[in-house]
């Protein structure tokens, strides 16, 4: 597949996505944790992207949207655009950073049990190429490498619709017992 029809493949997914969420009525906000804690990690997941569960905020700010979701694995999808430069006129490393940090941790996610939770401990981040304004949206891929009782790791890469290898991250996470307020 050509590099136009995976851009405009990608933008019917997303298009999709969130047609489902607003239909659903999703919003900006956080999980309800009390109904979250009786819930598999991948169900938590499956309901963000069919919006029965609030988006997070920082979605709105950084312009990403969750676009699949497996059990091992979660995708995001976002364009670069102006408000994400740094004051040299290049994509800030945050962005490519908070997209990779969410496609690992959400693919960490999709493993969990019900009463589970994580928190990143590590996150390495490497860029290879940088994003070009007008380059049309990237996806971030995070998929788990190894998830047990207390400790999960997993890898992430961002790419374009050319396949083209962007920037690419390793996490830790901290599995442990949600509590219950």
């Amino acid at each position: 597949m050509d590099a136009q029809a995976t851009i405009e493949q990608w933008q019917q997914e997303l298009d999709a996505v969130r047609a489902r969420a607003k239909d659903n009525g999703a919003h900006a906000g956080v999980v309800p944790i009390a109904q979250a804690r009786e819930m598999k990690g991948l169900d938590i997941m499956q309901a963000l992207l069919e919006g029965h569960f609030p988006y997070p905020p920082i979605a709105e700010t950084l312009d990403f949207y969750l676009v699949k979701v497996e059990r091992g694995q979660a995708t995001f999808q976002g364009t670069p655009q102006q408000k994400h430069l740094n004051p040299m006129g290049t994509v800030h490393g945050g962005w490519y950073a908070t997209l990779l940090d969410s496609a690992v941790g959400c693919a960490v996610q999709t493993m969990l049990e019900p009463g589970q939770g994580y928190t990143t401990a590590e996150l390495s981040v490497n860029l290879v190429r940088g994003a070009r304004l007008d380059g049309g949206p990237l996806r971030a891929i995070g998929t788990v490498l190894h998830c047990g009782r207390q400790l999960a790791t997993a890898e992430g890469k961002i790419v374009d619709a050319q396949g083209r290898l962007i920037a690419h991250a390793t996490t830790t996470c901290l599995v442990f017992e949600a509590k219950a307020k």
